[in-house]
């Protein structure tokens, strides 16, 4: 039977981080894919583009994992983002920071990425092992002894590092395989949920498509409970699509819905929509009547359209009851006011969010309680490591996921070489 002092499980970005830090410490390591090809996710990140990491401080970065962030202060005290953005200019990767401190590779080409970390996890001894389907871990009385294949083969091993994902974005062989494990060595799976997804609506205007491929820019969407309460908000860029909402800030508030959902047992959660959250509602009503006392002879729609999108003028003015040949001479007093308060809060009805084979990311996993943060070896069965999304953590798009990918990765890896190698040899 082949023996390993660590076992790596899942070829993605966390599992060829943890060979490179196990292989480091000196320890005999393989790396267990089920593919025929390692980092296939990462190879599509970032649009094909690769964002490594983000170059926020860490304290700020935390905060754009809104799932377990706080569990990750101590691996990202053994290897942070700076410590990530040193570790690819090692290898000759130059890197550059694009907007909200995001990093990409200057060849703009994950795959620049992908073969820097295959390349150095081969030098370093690494055996890359594709088409080696794990189907069980194999448990001695006090400890991880291996894994069994799907082929009927048994592997050895010291120190096991499960590196699988999630189940966001199955088609690159994240299909939830590293969960069932876990439960065989005792852990508690929380509940699993695509996030970072485009949200679905099945208000009118939706299903008509009325807005379909709309996209607004710099506007402020947010997450509201039954009473009102903001849960969270995030400004930027969306769009309207046929069966909902999507871009940026709808993927970032996506996540939310199922806590609110689950917690107040709703069937939707109502969004709030403000299209000029730079303004105040006094400034905004300002401004437009401004507009609208330049040329009192124009209709509502003629003047607000240069600065309202046309094919959104008609859904509001009908929600504030006006019509849309009404002038600034015959504007009624209440109806505008009710049309500003719609401009800069126009509710939307979310029925939920498109499913994980369209998700970025999975929230929920192995419960973060039942791993130790500074190893991230598991607390029930000693030599067994978890790393990446497979763990109770998620974080929006941006880099966020990556950095904590490759900073778990790599504590993993490297506590798993220490563990193994302090046994000694068989």
């Amino acid at each position: 039977m082949k023996s390993y002092d660590v076992l790596i499980i899942g070829g993605g970005p966390s599992g060829l981080m943890a060979s490179i830090a196990a292989a480091r410490q000196g320890a005999r390591t393989a790396l267990l894919d089920k593919g025929d090809k390692l980092g296939r996710k990462l190879g599509i990140s970032g649009g094909g583009r690769c964002n490594v990491t983000n170059i926020k401080e860490i304290d700020e970065l935390i905060t754009f994992i809104p799932g377990g962030g706080r569990f990750l202060f101590s691996a990202f005290a053994t290897f942070s983002n700076r410590d990530i953005i040193a570790f690819f200019e090692d290898l000759g990767i130059a890197l550059k920071e694009e907007d909200n401190g995001r990093m990409f590779p200057v060849s703009d080409k994950a795959k620049t990425v992908v073969d820097a970390l295959v390349g150095k996890a081969r030098s370093l001894g690494v055996e890359l092992l594709t088409h080696h389907q794990v189907q069980e871990l194999v448990f001695g009385a006090e400890s991880v002894k291996g894994v069994k294949l799907t082929n009927g083969e048994n592997i050895g091993a010291k120190a096991i590092v499960v590196a699988t994902g999630g189940k966001s974005v199955p088609h690159t062989g994240s299909t939830g395989d590293g969960y069932p494990w876990a439960e065989a060595a005792g852990h508690t799976i929380t509940e699993l949920y695509p996030t970072e997804v485009p949200i679905t609506s099945k208000e009118r205007f939706i299903v008509n498509r009325d807005l379909q491929g709309l996209s607004l820019r710099n506007v402020r969407l947010s997450v509201l409970d039954p009473k009102g309460k903001t849960i969270v908000a995030h400004q930027g860029d969306m769009i309207f699509t046929h069966f909902g909402l999507s871009g940026p800030i709808a993927l970032r508030c996506s996540g939310f819905l199922r806590g609110v959902k689950k917690k107040h047992g709703v069937s939707t959660v109502t969004l709030s929509l403000h299209l000029f959250p730079e303004q105040s509602k006094a400034e905004l009503e300002h401004t437009l009547r401004a507009k609208l006392a330049a040329e009192p002879k124009k209709t509502l729609r003629n003047v607000l359209k240069g600065t309202i999108p046309e094919r959104l003028l008609p859904l509001l003015l009908e929600r504030a009851e006006l019509p849309e040949d009404v002038t600034y001479e015959h504007l009624p007093k209440d109806k505008w006011l009710r049309l500003i308060e719609i401009i800069s809060d126009f509710r939307i009805q979310a029925s939920g969010t498109r499913p994980f084979e369209e998700a970025f990311v999975t929230g929920g996993g192995v419960h973060l309680k039942e791993i130790q943060p500074k190893t991230m070896e598991s607390k029930l069965m000693p030599g067994l490591y978890f790393c990446g999304e497979v763990l109770d953590i998620h974080g929006y798009t941006g880099g966020y996921n990556i950095t904590a990918a490759f900073a778990t990765g790599y504590t993993a890896g490297l506590n798993a070489g220490i563990t193994a190698t302090a046994l000694g040899t068989d």
